[in-house]
């Protein structure tokens, strides 16, 4: 299950070098995360009002070429379907232009209950829209 979401690189998000600042991928993966569950029928705003919450409990980023302003990226987020409360998301970001690979990555978040923070099982909503995509 992967989705693919197109941002524009802004000037904010560029350091003093013209290049990508390290930690805007973690909020481009974001955004793809978000686009990717939007996509299963599962909003993060649906989550919580079903009672669970989605907190990152690990990530990581490999760089290999730094984004520039105005630079149209793809970032493309995949879940590897389980029904732990653990889910995992692996990225890919590229350069829609010339198919550059510019970083990698993943986050594991965790179903957790949104007024305890205890993790808790996925629900009923989730397991349903991984078990037929």
């Amino acid at each position: 299950m992967m989705h693919t979401t197109r941002l524009r690189v802004r000037y904010a998000d560029t350091d003093k070098m013209g290049i990508v600042y390290y930690a805007k991928y973690l909020e481009y993966f974001e955004v793809a995360r978000t686009e990717l569950l939007r996509n299963l029928g599962l909003p993060y705003r649906v989550l919580e009002e079903q009672g669970f919450a989605l907190p990152v409990a690990n990530a990581s980023v490999t760089y290999f070429k730094g984004a520039l302003y105005d630079d149209e990226l793809l970032v493309t987020a995949t879940i590897t379907p389980n029904n732990s409360p653990r889910l995992e998301i692996s990225y890919s970001i590229v350069r829609s232009d010339d198919n550059t690979l510019i970083a990698e990555g993943t986050t594991t978040l965790v179903f957790t209950d949104g007024k305890s923070g205890k993790p808790v099982r996925p629900p009923k909503s989730y397991l349903d829209a991984i078990s037929w995509k």
